[in-house]
């Protein structure tokens, strides 16, 4: 049985299905979740890579730091600005500064670390904050075991590191947990996404009232039966850092 179709204003656009790579450009508006798939040879150079099975873990490391700040750009294209002025060497000048209070970057631990030094390239002043989250491999279910965040996120863009926006429970479970502290918006940023993990996505956090996107370099065919993506690039936490103690 194919997954449910997530919830899209444009039918002719929606990720339930099988996709052959980047299914499109630009933002897709769904009834919840706002899913940017990012279309840029730059992007697609750098995953095709990643994908590679023989690609060694620090060439892997730092394709996901390049990469990771493409997509911090298209992630941050709404971040809250305020307006400034300036006085250049010639003459005040009109701009922007970001506004209070700096947004936090929460990467999930462990493989959301190898994307915290792309997004900090982009966003030095953001905060960052620490969830730990493991899935059980029978049961796909995620449970808490780290947190370092702030008590009190009312305000507070967040953006959610994971490489692999999988079967969506861990996803599922960050964004309730920064929802309940009081986060204003929530914009995850990950590598690869599947359609059964965004359809999941869509479905438990239907009762949220922050607006929640999803920026990724692909939507890929489906997850197989150890819910791994497929053709995905394998898992993101061991060739980022070898597999000891697995």
């Amino acid at each position: 049985m194919p997954p449910p179709r997530l919830g899209c204003s444009d039918a002719s656009n929606c990720t339930g299905g099988p996709a052959r790579g980047p299914v499109l450009a630009g933002p897709l508006r769904c009834l919840v979740v706002e899913l940017h798939v990012v279309d840029h040879p730059l992007v697609a150079h750098k995953l095709t890579m990643l994908r590679d099975a023989t690609t060694p873990s620090p060439t892997f490391r730092a394709l996901t730091d390049e990469l990771v700040t493409l997509l911090a750009y298209e992630a941050t294209r709404a971040v809250h600005c305020v307006p400034v002025r300036v006085d250049t060497p010639v003459a005040p000048a009109d701009g922007t500064h970001l506004a209070e209070p700096t947004p936090l970057v929460v990467p999930i631990l462990r493989a959301g670390l190898g994307m915290l030094e792309g997004m900090s390239r982009l966003l030095p002043t953001a905060e960052v904050g620490f969830l730990g989250l493991v899935r059980d491999e029978e049961t796909l279910a995620a449970t808490t075991y780290a947190s370092r965040l702030p008590d009190d996120l009312s305000g507070r863009q967040c953006y959610v590191l994971d490489p692999m926006l999988a079967t969506g429970g861990t996803l599922a479970t960050a964004i309730h947990y920064l929802a309940e502290r009081g986060a204003a918006e929530v914009t995850v940023v990950c590598l690869l996404a599947a359609p059964e993990g965004l359809a999941r996505l869509e479905e438990e956090t239907d009762g949220l009232s922050l607006p929640l996107t999803v920026v990724t370099a692909s939507v890929d065919q489906r997850l197989n039966e150890h819910g791994y993506i497929v053709p995905g690039l394998g898992d993101a936490g061991d060739r980022l850092y070898g597999s000891a103690g697995s």
